[in-house]
């Protein structure tokens, strides 16, 4: 089962799941879910649950233990930035460092990177089909909570109220994550990257994705790179759904300070590494 989850104080994250009921052939199940209604579909024979939350998304830590069927978790969401730029993202959430956004302290979710990758193409997609051409699609680097044992990801609408309540980009977000959701299989044999390096918006690996080069599982900018050690850099290895076959490093995007410690702990773990 696929769980998609939306909240109550989450602008966005309502305009999106609006899209979707309006959209799509989902019905009202007979239980609720923290006092809010549940609602269920099939899409290419794999069943989906949509529900709403009261608390912010973020804090869903807890969130499996109600739906242990659940293989693969989408968080609808508002995204906010200073810039107000907007934008329609993608990202694994988890924790680098503290957990001052929810989650756990440097533990991340299981990362579905074929999932992430194709919903960021839908996003292109529709980006181009609906003439959303002021909005940006990238991937964002992990970050924020929950920590989850479950394949998770987030699909964002941002930056601001003005594009938060925008209903065609609501539509886009709806369209490409029900999209993805559609051809949504693990396959045991996909081989995924870890990218170090860059910002929080990395347009290399967001550009490679699109290409179709690679598909990225966890995504650590430079300001984390700090914190990365061999122990945490297995652990993001370990919580993803495919197999890394390697790490990538956006080499002008690391401090020069960071490498060396860097490029020590990727020996320690034994890790294959590649600058691009």
């Amino acid at each position: 089962m696929i769980l998609l989850v939306s909240s109550n104080k989450d602008p966005a994250s309502l305009n999106i799941v609006d899209q979707i009921l309006q959209r799509y052939p989902f019905h009202r199940a007979l239980e609720n879910f923290q006092s809010n209604p549940v609602y269920t579909a099939f899409f290419n024979k794999k069943g989906v649950t949509l529900i709403r939350l009261n608390d912010s998304l973020v804090d869903a830590q807890n969130l499996p233990e109600s739906f242990p069927d659940a293989e693969l978790i989408i968080f609808v969401s508002r995204h906010s930035s200073q810039s107000g730029t907007p934008t329609l993202t993608v990202h694994p959430p988890g924790n680098f460092a503290g957990a001052d956004f929810g989650g756990l302290p440097r533990t991340v979710s299981v990362s579905p990177a074929a999932a992430m990758s194709d919903t960021l193409k839908k996003l292109a997609f529709f980006q181009q089909k609906f003439g959303l051409l002021r909005y940006e699609v990238s991937f964002e680097v992990t970050h924020h909570g929950p920590s989850l044992n479950v394949p998770t990801m987030f699909v964002e609408l941002g930056s601001s109220m003005s594009e938060w309540v925008d209903s065609k980009a609501a539509c886009a977000v709806a369209c490409a994550t029900i999209s993805a959701i559609e051809t949504f299989e693990f396959k045991p044999t996909r081989e995924a990257v870890i990218g170090v390096g860059g910002t929080h918006y990395n347009k290399k690996f967001t550009q490679m994705t699109l290409n179709g080069e690679v598909i990225f599982s966890h995504m650590i900018p430079k300001y984390a790179v700090v914190n990365m050690d061999a122990s945490l850099l297995k652990h993001c290895v370990e919580r993803s759904l495919e197999k890394v076959s390697e790490v990538l490093l956006d080499w002008r995007g690391i401090k020069s300070e960071d490498k060396p410690d860097l490029m020590a702990a990727l020996d320690a773990a034994g890790l294959v590494y590649r600058k691009i």
